[in-house]
């Protein structure tokens, strides 16, 4: 398998973070190369994302890797603090080391993006499990700068069922639903990983403890399974697992269709987002009629087989706890 080289652009929350540390155990085994992490305001607010994604990474034992200060936006969305904690991780953020990037001197997010694709053009995956606002900056700044990644791979959007932060929308595509506009915009074979499929991935307290039994002394093992303890309980007082106990490791997909490609079907399709209904906005659709589509822009995933997605979830991140 060649290298994948990967720039993460997210804004932990938990599940964002079983993501990275998933990335973090793939890096370790030489099967991917983490160029940075790029931090953006959504879960909690930029500040807390850039400290989360710093400590995450030295926890994980890649802390020399660059992490990128969110691009600020003027839109006063509401968070999902409530979901993930006040610092998005559960609030266990003061058990881990103090984060070792500074915010302040930090390269702002789509400065990153746009220097790192022009040094390396058709090189790069972008992973993008946070709301786009850093991706569609960059591309206003430097048009057609995303399309020298080699692929774009985005957790968001619902287009069968439900939304998570609104009855119609996804909170990725809620936040900023112009950005994601942008992003869809720049090129025409963007991979979504939606609510969809995402629904099915249910990660429960005894696939915790499978990861934790292999190494009880490890303190990466200890956070992990208190952060499931903490996301379980709020995913339950939600009702977003229909009464199993566990929680959804949505961003998680991302690095599965990836990785492990033959877990999920996916389907051609055009996508569009609103961004101006009063009671849609984030709203993703998508035209299933039987006619010629040669205007799509984007590959949607249809279904996954979450019996073996947790196979590999799990086993890889028993390698990152050893």
């Amino acid at each position: 398998m060649s290298t994948q080289k990967i720039i993460l652009d997210t804004d932990p929350g938990g599940d964002d973070i079983f993501a990275l540390f998933w990335l973090q155990s793939l890096v370790k085994r030489g099967f991917a190369e983490l160029i940075a992490v790029t931090t953006a305001a959504g879960n909690v607010s930029s500040r807390q994302t850039f400290s989360s994604a710093s400590q995450i990474l030295s926890l994980g034992g890649l802390p020399d890797v660059e992490v990128g200060r969110g691009v600020e936006t003027s839109d006063a969305s509401e968070d999902a603090a409530h979901i993930h904690g006040n610092d998005g991780m559960g609030n266990l953020s003061t058990l881990l080391p103090s984060p070792i990037h500074s915010y302040e001197s930090a390269r702002y997010s789509d400065e990153i993006l746009i220097d790192r694709l022009n040094a390396m053009p058709g090189e790069i995956t972008i992973i993008a499990i946070a709301p786009l606002t850093n991706l569609a900056a960059a591309e206003i700044k430097q048009p057609g700068i995303l399309q020298k990644a080699k692929e774009i791979i985005v957790m968001g959007g619902a287009f069968r069922c439900p939304g998570n932060i609104t009855s119609h929308a996804e909170f990725n595509f809620w936040f900023n639903p112009e950005a994601v506009e942008q992003v869809l915009n720049s090129r025409n074979d963007v991979v979504i990983t939606s609510l969809d499929i995402t629904r099915h991935l249910i990660f429960t307290k005894e696939m915790a403890l499978q990861i934790y039994q292999t190494n009880p002394e490890s303190q990466l093992a200890q956070f992990l399974m208190k952060l499931c303890e903490f996301m379980i309980g709020t995913a339950l007082q939600y009702r977003e697992t229909q009464g199993i106990p566990g929680f959804l490791v949505h961003d998680a997909a991302t690095l599965g269709y990836l990785f492990y490609p033959e877990t999920m079907l996916w389907q051609r399709s055009r996508i569009q987002i609103e961004t101006q209904g009063k009671w849609t906005r984030g709203q993703t659709l998508i035209d299933d009629r039987l006619t010629t589509k040669p205007s799509a822009n984007a590959w949607i995933a249809t279904q996954v087989n979450a019996t073996q997605f947790f196979t590999s979830f799990i086993e890889d991140l028993k390698v990152l706890v050893r």
